[in-house]
Parts: structure tokens; C-alpha cells; sequence
């Protein structure tokens, strides 16, 4: 499956932010709009009041001489009135932008992480596990800033910019012509500086998720490390990956810091112009230009060029966010696993007759829904285990197949055995089971229904696998192996524990059941371990199972206790064994001896042994 990995400019990746928030947040975004309009009127208002002040009453006073103040001190309530509208509503929307702004993050993470539940196994082993953790830390963080400040702010400055632009040029069109010339100027500098370092800021963001990715590797290794005494190379190899990372970061910024102090020093430019030419217009008494004029058109044409140096200021934040908000849509847009499956698993009862009825309680019975929309019936099928590969080929790529012509069948509650040498495809046999790839030629049927009928979920819930490198979870030793069947109680977990022989270690433990695991079990055994794994696949009372290497990590004392839990958990299931350690599989229905991809001997181990081929040089050691 080809995955999704395109290039937006910085414009839509930003409206897409946008109106992701907008289909959570849409009228508390409207009413922030509005609080924003009020803001910027009422600052546009107090930038004119000077006119007011120097025309209507300083001008005449000093003519007069007059000391009546009542009509000032009305003015100056009714401008404190609009003042403190202002305030409060700059404040009510930068606090509602907050909330916006860490609600619709929430909902993105949470999005996140459903879009990655539901992706293939072969992302997960095709990208870094640190690059996929970055997207969730730093590439989201960046939208942080964009959402809380960078978006209100350039709202912000654009309205205060267009109510200060209408007032200019109905105050004084000659004045306002140097203001827009200066204004393109910043834009036009602006503009060219975000294009030097929107590159550097999306390679900022890929060489951040690379260091995070080298140190997560690191954190998981250190063992490796410090037994090959390889921290001064691991430390030359970190300093690469962070060189890069100052570098990209460094040409980010710099083009970037340079953005605010030149639209700054424009600004003061124009101010100064603004000034000038107001002073000589003033003096000379043209274009009906006064004192008051002068002294207001020099404040709003600040007002009107702050905001593009406030703009050019956010870019900034703006170009860094769209780096991180590439990334984060690169994994939205990933295809999420293919499933086309329509057979159901579900709870069945057995009457006398031996007709099966799906039943609205769980039972010890399950059974395969399978729909016929053609006649426009169902039919149920009892899950017994049974599994046929019929010339099965696969290949992780189209262009290099690893399995080939795979033929074999396992009855229901027969023990399958594979055996060979490493890379030899025993284990992506188990994967082709329960669909993490799907394969390119040939059929997979599990009782007699082709497994690409089967809904993927019910298809893995009907299988119990216990993996060579075992994962534990952070929490209790009691929830780790309800892990295998969420609604189990305590006694089916202990009876679990007790069937794979890991009831004597964990009442051993300093709480028992309740000893709180963390950092994948640390604080176990290699062996503890795996025996929590097994007893966590033998709670959910699988009808199949899949042990890959299950007791590879287990001591030759503690391999004859688990397996003896092990024999009576695959007792009456069908189970597909994977083993280095042939003295495991002797008592298996059938072995599979595997060699490049392809089943080269099959049969019991007696059988084999009487051959003297592969698998007698396998156990006997004999390699002549």
C-alpha cells in the first residue's frame, strides 16, 4: 500500500488548521472575530482623539484663554468608556482563544492517535518509532502557538489596519498615499523573508523528529551501549544528527529575526516621513491639513505599520507551525488499514440438533457470522481452529517474494511446528494468519472462510499469539494479563497465571497481582516476563494460538515448568509453534522445516528423523 506523503504550502496548511478548529470551535471562533472587531475600533477611536484634543480645545484655549474644561472631561469619560470596552474585550478573546486553541489540540492528538491505531503494521516498520513520537510532541506544540496568539493576532492586525486605513484617508488622502507605499514595502519584505525561511523551518521540524528518533533508539539500547562500550561513538553519532538540527534551526531563524527589526526600522521611516511632509503641508497651510491633523495622522500611521511589524512577527510562528502541521497531516493522511472483511465473530449457543443461534451473551460457544447477500441469508459456523495455506506467495515488496508456494493444513486442535534457520520465513507465516500483511498470491482459509472475508478484528480476537519480544504495559501485573480479555475477572487472570506457571513468581512479588509494572517490566525477569505474556494469551481462552519463540527467554529449569502449562493451553486448540529449541516441538502433529521461504520437509518428528535431512542435521547437530 502506497502511503500518502504530499506538500502543501504554508497558506493551506495553515487553512487547514483553521478550519479543523472551525469544526469544533466555529461560533466561539465568530464571537473572538467580533471581540477582535470591537478591539480594534476602539483603538482606532483613541488614536484619533488627538485631533479632538489639539483642534477643539488646546487650539481655542490658547486663543482664548479660556479654563472651561466640562467638554473636555466629557470627552475623556466617554474615550475612558471606549478604552475599557477594549480592554475587556481583548481580554475575553485571548481568553476564549485559550481554551480554542487547547481544545482543538486535545481533538488533533485524539485524531492522531485513532489514525494511528488504525494503520498497518508496516507503517510502524517502515518509520522511526521517535520520528512518529515527535509529530505528537513537537509538531503539535508548534500549532499551540499558532492557534493561542499567532491567528488572533494576525486578525488582530489586519482589522486594526483596515479601520485605521479607511480613517487615514478620510482624514487625509495626500498623508495616507506615504503610508501605503511604506506598508508595501514591509509587505514585500515580509513576504520574500518568510520564503527564505519556511524551507529551513520544515527541515528544522524533520531534523527535530531525527534526534528524537536517535535518542529513543539510544534509551531502548543503552544495555547494548554499555556492554560494547559504545558511548563515545554513540555520542559522535548524536552530535551529527544535532549538528544538523542547530543548522536547519540556525537558517530558520536567521532570516527569520532579521523579518522584525527591518519592517521596524521601515516603520519609523514612514513615521518620520509622515511627520515631515504633515509639518510642511501644515506650515504652509495646504490640503487643509491642521496642527490636530498632524499630531493624529503621525499616531495612526504607527497604528497602521505596527501591525504589519506584529504580522511579520507572528509569520515567523506562522511558517514554524506549517513545518509541523506538514507532518501532522502526513500522518492524518495515512491510508488506514484495508479491511473489507464482513464475517462476524460472535457468541453462539448449540441446541440439541447441533444448530447453531447467535446468542446476545457470551458463552463457552463461538461461532462465524457469515452473511450471504446474494440469497440474502446467514449462516453460522462453529470457530474450531482449522487453518489451510493453498500456494500461498508473499513478499514485504512487490519486487522480492519471501514465501513461496506455501501449502499446508492444520486440523482443528493439531500442533503445527516451524523450524529452520533464522530469516527462513517462520515468522511472517504467523503474520500472514492473523493479517498484518496481506499476501500477494494464493488463499489463507481459517475454518474453510477465506481470512479476507473475516473482519480483521474479530479475525485477531480469535487467535491468541505470545510474541518472542514481549511488551508489558504500565500498570498493574493484574492488568497486564487481563490485557488478553478486558472484561476476565481476577480469578480467570490468576487461573492464567497459574496454567503458565507464573502464579509462584507473583505472589512472590513485593504486591502481588497489584505490583505495579513500569518501563516495559523492568523490574522483572527476562523469563517473568514471558511467562506474564503466555498467561496473558491463555486468559483469553483462545481457540488458536500462535507462540513465537514463546520460551526463548526462559531457563532450562523454567522451560519444564511453563511447558507443562503450555501443553495443557494448547490442549484441544490449534497451535503454530516457532522453535530454535527443537526438544519443544518433538511432540508436535507436523513439523515445517523451512529454508529461503519454502517448506523443504514436512512431518512428524519421528518421520523426519528417519529422513536424515535438514531438520535430523538440525537436531542431531550432524552438518556433515
Amino acid at each position: 500500500m502506497d502511503q500518502k506523503k504530499r506538500t502543501y504550502s504554508a497558506a493551506k496548511l495553515v487553512g487547514r488548521v483553521i478550519q479543523y478548529m472551525l469544526r469544533y470551535y466555529k461560533y466561539l471562533f465568530l464571537l473572538v472575530v467580533l471581540c477582535i472587531l470591537i478591539t480594534a475600533v476602539c483603538t482606532v477611536v483613541g488614536a484619533t482623539f488627538p485631533q479632538t484634543l489639539v483642534d477643539d480645545y488646546i487650539t481655542p484655549m490658547l486663543k482664548t484663554g479660556s479654563r472651561d474644561f466640562t467638554g473636555l472631561a466629557a470627552d475623556l469619560r466617554q474615550l475612558a468608556c471606549i478604552m475599557g470596552l477594549g480592554v475587556i474585550t481583548a481580554f475575553t478573546y485571548n481568553r476564549i482563544m485559550v481554551n480554542v486553541s487547547q481544545g482543538t489540540m486535545r481533538r488533533l492528538r485524539d485524531d492522531l492517535f485513532r489514525r494511528m491505531e488504525a494503520l498497518p503494521i508496516k507503517y510502524f516498520d517502515t518509520h522511526a518509532h521517535g520520528d512518529i513520537m515527535s509529530v505528537y510532541t513537537n509538531d503539535v506544540d508548534t500549532l499551540r502557538q499558532l492557534l493561542s496568539q499567532s491567528i488572533p493576532q494576525i486578525i488582530n492586525s489586519l482589522i486594526s489596519m483596515a479601520a485605521t486605513l479607511v480613517t487615514m484617508i478620510i482624514l487625509n488622502p495626500a498623508l495616507t498615499v506615504i503610508s501605503i507605499l511604506t506598508a508595501v514595502v514591509m509587505l514585500m519584505v515580509t513576504t520574500n523573508f518568510s520564503k527564505l525561511s519556511g524551507k529551513y523551518y520544515v527541515r528544522q521540524q524533520i531534523d527535530l523528529g531525527a534526534v528524537d528518533g536517535f535518542i529513543e533508539e539510544m534509551l531502548d539500547g543503552q544495555k547494548v551501549v554499555k556492554v560494547f562500550c559504545h558511548e563515545q561513538a554513540a555520542m559522535e553519532d548524536f552530535h551529527k544528527v544535532n549538528e544538523k538540527l542547530r543548522d536547519s534551526a540556525n537558517k530558520a531563524n536567521r532570516y527569520a529575526n532579521l523579518l522584525m527589526p527591518i519592517n521596524a526600522n521601515i516603520g519609523w521611516i514612514s513615521y518620520a516621513l509622515v511627520a515631515i511632509v504633515g509639518a510642511i503641508l501644515g506650515i504652509n497651510g495646504l490640503a487643509g491639513v491642521t496642527i490636530g491633523t498632524v499630531v493624529t495622522f503621525v499616531g495612526l500611521n504607527k497604528s497602521f505599520t505596527n501591525p504589519i511589524t506584529q504580522v511579520s512577527q507572528q509569520i515567523n510562528f506562522v511558517v514554524n507551525a506549517a513545518a509541523g502541521a506538514q507532518r501532522v497531516f502526513d500522518l492524518m493522511d495515512q491510508e488506514p488499514e484495508e479491511d473489507e472483511g464482513y464475517v462476524e465473530l460472535v457468541y453462539a449457543k448449540e441446541d440439541e440438533n447441533g444448530t447453531l443461534t447467535e446468542s446476545p451473551v457470551r458463552t463457552n460457544l463461538w461461532a462465524w457470522k457469515h452473511p450471504h447477500k446474494a440469497e440474502g441469508t446467514v449462516t453460522y459456523r462453529k470457530l474450531e481452529g482449522g487453518v489451510v495455506f493453498d500456494d500461498v506467495d508473499f513478499g514485504y515488496t512487490d519486487e522480492k517474494i519471501v514465501l513461496h508456494n506455501i501449502s499446508l493444513w492444520a486440523k482443528p486442535g493439531q500442533k503445527i511446528a516451524f523450524v529452520g534457520a533464522t530469516g527462513a520465513g517462520k515468522t511472517t507465516i504467523t503474520n500472514l494468519i492473523n493479517r498484518f500483511y496481506d499476501i500477494a498470491d494464493g488463499k489463507i482459509r481459517y475454518d474453510d472462510i477465506n481470512i479476507n472475508k473475516i473482519k480483521k478484528p474479530d479475525l485477531r480476537r480469535s487467535l491468541g499469539i505470545v510474541l518472542q519480544d514481549t511488551h508489558l504495559f504500565t500498570g498493574t501485573v493484574m492488568e497486564n494479563i487481563r490485557y488478553g480479555k478486558l472484561d476476565a475477572t481476577d480469578e480467570d487472570c490468576i487461573n492464567a497465571a497459574k496454567l503458565a506457571n507464573a502464579d509462584g513468581f507473583i505472589r512472590r512479588l513485593p504486591d502481588g497481582y497489584d505490583t505495579m509494572l513500569t518501563g516495559d517490566g523492568a523490574n522483572l525477569s527476562q523469563g517473568q516476563r514471558q511467562l506474564l505474556a503466555i498467561a496473558r494469551a491463555a486468559v483469553a481462552d483462545p481457540p488458536a494460538l500462535i507462540l513465537d519463540e514463546a520460551t526463548s527467554s526462559i531457563d532450562t529449569r523454567t522451560e519444564k515448568l511453563v511447558q507443562a502449562g503450555m501443553d495443557a493451553l494448547m490442549k484441544g486448540r490449534t497451535t503454530f509453534v516457532i522453535a530454535h529449541r527443537l526438544s519443544t516441538v518433538k511432540n508436535s502433529d507436523c513439523i515445517m522445516v523451512m529454508e529461503q521461504g519454502r517448506i523443504i520437509e514436512r512431518g512428524t518428528h519421528d518421520q523426519l528423523i528417519e529422513q536424515k535431512g535438514k531438520y535430523y542435521q538440525l537436531y542431531t547437530g550432524n552438518f556433515a
